[in-house]
C-alpha cells in the first residue's frame, strides 16, 4: 500500500500485533476493537482506560525504538503529525511495517479512520463509525449553516499564545460549529499571535484548549479580564475545553465539534442536548 505521505509500505494481513505511536491512533485501534492486537503505546496515550494498561514504548515525538523491537510487532502505526521521520525511517530498516497517517483537515481525520480500518481488517467497522460522524457532523451544520457567525480565538498555548491557521482540522471545527476563526487566513498550521492582535480582530469568544493538565486554567482565564475591551471578555466569553477532543484526530473529534458548537451557539444547543 502507498501510506498517507506517499511511502510505500508492505503490510500483513490482519495484523496481531500493533504498536501505535500516537494517542490519536491508540484511540482509533481502539475505536475498531482491537484491544487484543495493540501490544505498544507512547506514554501519553491514556484513552480509553484500557489503553492506560498496555505496554509503553516511550515517548510521542521520542519513542524507545529498543522497546519496538522487543514488543516484535507486524504492524506499527505512526503519524506525521508529531512523530519524527528519523524514527519511521529506523523502524522501517529494521524491517518492520510502518504506515504513516497524515491527517491535515476534518475529512483527513475520517480518512486516516477509514484507513487503519483498512489495513488492520476492520474496514467494515471503520466504515461504521465514519458514517456516524458525517451523520452527526451534518446534523450540527446545518442547525448553524444560517446563523450568525462569531469571531473566535482558539488559544492552544498562553506563554507565547499560539493559535490555529487555515490548515486545521481545529479551524474545520469551528466552521462546522457555525463560527469564524479570527486566524483562518494564517498560512502557517499553529501561528504566534500578540495580545495586540487578538485587541484588534476583537474575537466574539475565545477558546483555550486545556493542552498541559498542569496549567491553572481558571487563572487564565481570570487573566483575560483585563483586556475588557475585547467583545469575549466584556460578554464572559472565555472557556476552556478538554484538548483531547479537539486536538487529537480521532473518532473523538466529533464529541470537539459539538462541544465548540455548544459554546459558540448556546441557544441552539439548550434543546439539542435533550434530543
Amino acid at each position: 500500500m502507498v501510506d498517507e505521505v506517499g511511502r510505500k509500505v508492505l503490510l500483513p494481513d490482519n495484523p496481531k500485533r500493533i504498536v501505535s505511536l500516537a494517542p490519536s491512533i491508540t484511540e482509533t485501534l481502539f475505536a475498531l476493537g482491537l484491544d487484543h492486537e495493540i501490544v505498544g503505546v507512547t506514554n501519553y496515550c491514556d484513552y480509553p482506560a484500557e489503553a492506560l494498561k498496555k505496554p509503553r514504548i516511550g515517548g510521542f515525538v521520542n519513542p524507545c525504538i529498543e522497546k519496538i523491537v522487543s514488543l516484535m510487532p507486524d504492524l506499527v502505526v505512526a503519524t506525521d503529525n508529531g512523530n519524527r521521520r528519523g524514527v519511521v525511517d529506523k523502524l522501517t530498516e529494521l524491517a518492520f511495517s510502518v504506515f504513516v497517517t497524515y491527517p491535515k483537515d476534518f475529512d483527513g481525520i475520517l480518512r486516516t479512520i477509514e484507513n487503519i480500518g483498512g489495513i488492520t481488517g476492520r474496514k467494515r467497522e471503520a466504515s461504521r463509525i465514519v458514517r456516524e460522524i458525517r451523520i452527526r457532523m451534518e446534523e450540527i451544520i446545518n442547525l448553524t449553516k444560517d446563523l450568525e457567525k462569531p469571531r473566535v480565538f482558539l488559544q492552544m498555548g498562553d506563554s507565547p499564545l499560539i493559535t490555529i491557521g487555515r490548515d486545521t482540522f481545529a479551524n474545520d471545527l469551528i466552521e462546522s460549529a457555525g463560527g469564524l476563526s479570527i486566524s483562518r487566513d494564517e498560512p502557517l498550521q499553529y501561528p504566534t499571535y500578540s495580545i495586540e492582535e487578538v485587541l484588534i480582530k476583537e474575537p466574539d469568544i475565545i477558546i483555550m484548549t486545556s493542552m498541559n493538565p498542569k496549567k491553572d486554567y481558571k487563572g487564565l482565564m481570570r487573566r483575560w479580564s483585563q483586556w475588557g475591551s475585547i467583545a469575549a471578555v466584556k460578554r464572559g466569553k472565555v472557556f476552556v475545553v478538554d484538548s483531547d477532543l479537539v486536538d487529537r484526530p480521532s473518532p473523538r473529534i466529533i464529541q470537539g465539534l459539538e462541544e465548540l458548537a455548544k459554546i459558540i451557539h448556546p441557544e441552539i444547543f439548550r434543546g439539542f442536548d435533550k434530543q
